[in-house]
């Protein structure tokens, strides 16, 4: 694995976990009852950006460094799944 590889594959994993938190604890400015002018009632109170952030990049990391060495070390190789014998 190359380090770009590495990096795209840190990528993947950090935007998609990012995704799926972006919209927990989430509270509506309609929920709230404190609607600023101009913005849509659907608009976030507090999206605390900034901590989500920082967990998915803890996430991120955990996930990815036993990622990482199984697709470096690990048993399984790309021979291993070639069950109509194309790569050899």
């Amino acid at each position: 694995m190359t380090i770009t590889s590495a990096l795209v594959l840190f990528a993947v994993i950090w935007f998609m976990l990012l995704f799926m938190a972006l919209p927990l604890r989430q509270r509506s400015q309609e929920e709230a009852g404190e609607r600023v002018p101009g913005t849509p009632a659907s608009a976030p109170v507090d999206p605390m950006i900034g901590k989500k952030m920082f967990w998915v990049t803890v996430v991120a990391v955990i996930l990815w460094v036993p990622l990482v060495l199984f697709i470096v070390y690990g048993p399984l190789t790309i021979a291993d799944l070639d069950f109509y014998d194309r790569a050899r």
